[in-house]
């Protein structure tokens, strides 16, 4: 009985810890981009339609204001590229992840280590 509970908890140690290094070796890749995050945001390609150079004269405020939104939009489109939100995203989705991995790969080294000790 007590050789069988010491093997298990050695199992269970074991398992633990490779999941624990399964999470890093993961993580230590995507981050020196060897491996691509996995991808769980996407955004729908946009067309955007140029005009046809005409320039229009506002006459009202609700004109000024579409105006003013779209060179916003326009502005801060240049200052991002325009896979940078959901890239963002999927690093953060995969950081809880890990997180997560690793939290649950010691606990389940944990419970071995407390049955290799009894």
């Amino acid at each position: 009985m007590k050789s069988t509970t010491k093997i298990i908890g050695f199992l269970l140690l074991f398992i633990g810890v490779i999941i624990i290094f399964y999470a890093l070796y993961s993580s230590y890749n995507i981050f020196t981009a060897k491996t691509e995050v996995p991808e769980i945001f996407t955004i729908p390609e946009t067309v955007v339609e140029e005009s046809g150079g005409e320039v229009s004269v506002a006459t009202s405020m609700e004109d000024i204001q579409s105006q003013m939104e779209e060179t916003m939009k326009e502005q801060i489109g240049e200052m991002f590229p325009s896979d940078f939100i959901p890239r963002l995203m999927n690093l953060i989705s995969w950081s809880i992840f890990a997180t997560i991995l690793i939290f649950g790969g010691t606990h389940v080294s944990g419970i071995g280590i407390k049955l290799i000790k009894n």
